[in-house]
C-alpha cells in the first residue's frame, strides 16, 4: 500500500505544479519585425519564418500615407497630431484586410487611418516554411507634424593630414 501511495502523491505534486505555471497570454497583438525574425525548429503554427513586407519598405510605406492621408479639418483646427495605431491582417495574396484601431488619436483621425489602411496593396505575405501565411500586423498612421520627415545636413569637413 506504501508503495502505491508514494508515485500517486509524486503524481499529485507535479500536476499542481504544472498547473499554478503562469499560462501564455493571448489575444495580443505580435509586433513583427524583419531585423529580429528567427527560424525555429518547432515554431507555433502561425508564427512566420518571414514577416510581411510592404514594397519599398517604410520608407515606401510613409510617403503613401504622406500621398493619401487627408488630414482632417477638425483635428487641424483643434492641432492633434501624432499617429494612429491600426491592427490589420496581410493575407497570403498580400492584400490588406480587417482594419481595426489599435491606439486612438482622435475619431476623425481614426476614421481617416481605417479609411486608407485598405488601400496599401501589394504586400510580400508573410511566409512560414516557404509557405504564405496570415499574419496580424500593427502599423502607424501619421497625422500631423507626425508625418514630417527631418533630416540632418552634415557639412563635411576635411580630411586631417591631407595637404592641397
Amino acid at each position: 500500500m506504501k508503495l502505491l501511495f508514494v508515485p500517486l502523491a509524486l503524481l499529485a505534486v507535479g500536476t499542481t505544479c504544472a498547473q499554478t505555471a503562469p499560462a501564455p497570454a493571448t489575444g495580443q497583438t505580435i509586433v513583427l519585425q524583419p531585423g529580429h525574425m528567427q527560424v525555429q525548429r518547432n515554431p507555433a503554427a502561425n508564427r512566420p519564418d518571414r514577416a510581411p513586407v510592404y514594397p519599398g519598405g517604410e520608407t515606401a510605406m510613409g510617403l503613401f500615407f504622406l500621398e493619401h492621408i487627408n488630414y482632417p479639418e477638425a483635428a487641424r483646427t483643434k492641432g492633434i497630431t501624432g499617429k494612429v495605431l491600426v491592427n490589420a491582417t496581410v493575407n497570403e495574396d498580400g492584400s490588406i484586410t480587417n482594419p481595426v484601431v489599435a491606439e486612438s488619436l482622435s475619431p476623425e483621425c481614426d476614421a481617416e487611418a481605417l479609411r486608407v489602411v485598405p488601400l496599401l496593396t501589394g504586400w510580400q505575405p508573410a511566409m512560414r516554411r516557404g509557405h504564405p501565411l496570415t499574419v496580424l500586423v500593427q502599423l502607424p498612421v501619421p497625422f500631423g507634424a507626425a508625418g514630417v520627415m527631418h533630416v540632418e545636413q552634415v557639412r563635411r569637413q576635411p580630411a586631417r593630414g591631407r595637404h592641397q
